[in-house]
């Protein structure tokens, strides 16, 4: 919990987010001395008056306005030192004024699951099995709630019944996009949504830049999954780097435009995510006793010590081979199956036989 704030500041500090308070804005608030009124302190810090008057006008009038409609939906509004508000964000360079939020925040570990919109069938079943292991494990899964990448996460995450927090670049009563409305509510029934925008705001294209640097302050760790040399997944991941916070990718394909983001993370230093027990090592927590997702049928299909072509485990599973594929994917990532230099599986927890 962060240091308690005046009582005057909550609706101080919505009236200077509709006063349009940007980064300059929000960077003076969070270094205003704490104890009394925030206007004081930005006053006596050398904040234009035109400005104090202006927010202090919008805290007495549409302030007063925007919380109600934001807790007609079932949304609060949060600022710093209020006793759920999250602790990470107190410590970001430029942090938010201040958030609504629906649903319930929690001091659990958190880990941010980003990356395309555009993502392929690999990089959505990555993205539902970080966000499935993060759930089992009593992580919370963040995430954008944006197509591909991010609503996997989340899903993976909600399927296992786990946590997860979404992020939103658009005001609490703009869902975005509008065919994840459903999934909104999975989010807000077991964990919450998160938006520093106020109610009416669009998604404009500027908010998820901006959005991206409370996914990554609200996080201990961001995984990049797939993501083009432009994305904004890899604006979260540079936000994330410069807070301190681990950043991992999960390495591609050298052939695909989304493999070019986490790649060159890796290049510039990032961590490999081979496995998820990588991203547990890197944010100090232990996987659940209960690890092995191996099922009967999979046993079958490879007897200890043996290693086995794709090709091979299809023909004795009576699958296509793309039906192998994603099973033995999910289980090479998730540590249980081991792919050899020469293209078969093995049991990771026997040693491998030598290739002839």
């Amino acid at each position: 919990m962060s240091a308690m704030h005046h009582p005057d500041d909550h609706l101080f500090r919505l009236g200077l987010l509709l006063a349009g308070g940007g980064a300059r804005m929000r960077r003076a608030a969070a270094t205003a001395p704490t104890g009394e009124p925030l206007s004081s302190s930005l006053a006596a810090g050398g904040l234009a008056p035109a400005v104090i008057d202006a927010a202090n006008r919008l805290a007495v009038g549409e302030a007063r306005t925007s919380l109600d409609r934001a807790a007609a939906a079932g949304w609060r509004w949060l600022v710093p030192g209020d006793s759920d508000y999250p602790c990470l964000l107190t410590s970001m360079v430029d942090p938010p004024l201040g958030l609504f939020v629906r649903g319930r925040l929690s001091d659990a570990p958190t880990v941010a699951v980003v990356g395309s919109r555009k993502a392929t069938p690999y990089g959505c079943q990555v993205a539902r099995l970080l966000g499935e292991e993060l759930g089992r494990s009593g992580v919370v899964t963040v995430s954008g709630m944006a197509r591909g990448v991010d609503a996997e996460a989340h899903r993976g995450a909600l399927m296992v019944g786990g946590v997860s927090w979404a992020v939103w670049g658009s005001g609490p009563d703009r869902v975005y996009p509008p065919e994840h409305a459903g999934l909104a509510t999975e989010i807000s029934a077991r964990g919450a949504l998160i938006t520093e925008y106020p109610p009416g705001t669009p998604p404009r294209r500027h908010h998820f830049p901006e959005r991206n640097r409370i996914l990554a302050g609200l996080s201990r760790a961001v995984v990049v999954v797939e993501a083009a040399a432009r994305s904004g997944a890899l604006i979260t991941a540079r936000l994330a780097m410069e807070e301190g916070r681990d950043v991992l990718a999960v390495p591609g394909n050298i052939f695909s435009e989304l493999s070019v983001g986490p790649n060159t993370l890796i290049r510039v230093g990032a961590r490999p995510l081979l496995t998820p027990r990588d991203l547990f090592e890197a944010i100090g927590v232990q996987t659940p006793s209960a690890a092995r997702r191996v099922q009967p049928a999979d046993q079958s299909w490879i007897t200890d010590g043996e290693a086995v072509t794709v090709d091979e485990i299809a023909e004795r599973a009576g699958l296509t081979v793309a039906e192998v594929t994603a099973r033995v994917l999910e289980l090479e990532l998730s540590g249980e199956l081991r792919r050899l230099e020469d293209g078969r599986y093995v049991w990771a927890t026997v040693t491998p036989p030598e290739t002839p």
